[in-house]
Formats: C-alpha cells, structure tokens, sequence
C-alpha cells in the first residue's frame, strides 16, 4: 500500500574533497558545517551517509550542528554508477561523450551499481507509514544526486547523466501521497558564502 504521510528527502553531495579524496579540504569542511546550521532546526529522522571518508567526514560535520539524529552508515548511500546505459537509449550527439566518460566501469561495478540504484530507489523514495511526516538527510555523490532527481523528474534512466551537484549543495525532493514527486530545492548554495560556492565544477560553469 502506498504511505500515508509525506516524506521530505534532503540530498548532499560531500563537501570539497583532498586530491587523494582521503578526507575533506579545509573548504570542504566549512562547507559541511555551515550546511550543518542551516539545517539545524530541520526534525530529521536519521542521517544516512556513504562509507567513503569524504561522505562520512561531511555527515559527521553536519550532523555536529543537528540535535539527537541518528547517523547511518549505508553503501546504498555511496558512490557508484546507478544506470549504465545502452548507445541506443542516448542521444545521438551526446552518446560518445557519455559512453567514454563510463568506459572504464567494469562489468561487476554496472552490476553493483544497478542493485544499489534499485535500493536507494525503495529506501529513500516515495510517501511514508504513519501520521507524521518524515525529513531524512542523505550525505552522498554527485551521481546518486542525480540519480534520484532524474527518477523524481520520471525522466529515462540515462538522464541521471549532466546533472552535476556542487559540494555541499543541498537538493530537496517532496514525496507527498496521490501526488507526483516535486523538487523543491536544487543545487542551493545560499548557506555558502560566494568564495565556497560552486566546488566541484569547472570554473566556466560557475554562475
């Protein structure tokens, strides 16, 4: 049976991460704490994070700033490729971009990844048990970002591809019952002071 009540799903990519990804810059960390305070008065249910220290590393900042969450570990909160697609699913000017940008995923990482994908897509979607409605954080990667805001959109699974996150951006997606999923926030930096927005892009993308 479909929930009752509506669950709010707040997604972050990590913050800024060192080049050996071993943990968080000093950016990096400013960012997730300053996340951390614009989300303190948010009624979160738990805090789901990756394994990867630059997940964890950004949820526990976060979650410095929150008031008795519990913060869980989750593989389907890490950094995988959820969808690899088919050349006939893409666009035909884009498909060898896409294509060589995933060349190197073996076999059994576009396996994994495709289970994990489902996973995420039954733990943090869609409307919830119960009277009261649910806010749930999710400190991850860019690519499961993507993943659930393409499958809110119901656009084809490809999609999830070209929708890039800054570091510690914040998404919200509403799943209310009878009601199509609504993105309600996307790629929001305003708890970000200018110098700390848009890491993670290339600087001719920044705006």
């Amino acid at each position: 049976m479909p929930g009752t009540a509506t669950r709010y799903l707040y997604l972050v990519r990590h913050g800024e991460a060192l080049p050996d990804e071993s943990g968080l810059t000093l950016a990096g960390r400013q960012q997730a704490t300053l996340l951390g305070r614009r989300l303190q008065d948010v009624p979160f249910t738990a805090v789901h994070h990756g394994p990867l220290p630059r997940a964890a590393q950004t949820a526990r900042l976060i979650h410095d700033q929150l008031k008795d969450v519990p913060l869980l570990v989750s593989e389907v909160a890490g950094d995988y490729v959820p969808h690899f697609p088919r050349r006939d699913e893409l666009p035909a000017e884009s498909a060898d971009l896409y294509l060589r940008f995933l060349a190197d995923t073996t076999d059994e990482e576009r396996k994994q990844g495709a289970a994990l994908a489902r996973q995420a897509l039954d733990l943090f979607t869609g409307p919830v048990d119960g009277e009261e409605d649910r806010h749930e954080l999710v400190v991850t990667h860019n690519f499961l970002v993507a993943w659930l805001v393409r499958h809110a959109m119901y656009a084809p699974e490809w999609r999830w591809l070209g929708l890039n996150h800054a570091n510690a951006a914040l998404t919200v997606i509403r799943y209310a019952p009878g009601r199509a999923a609504s993105v309600l926030v996307s790629n929001d930096m305003r708890h970000l002071p200018t110098e700390l927005r848009w890491t993670g892009f290339p600087p001719e993308e920044h705006i």
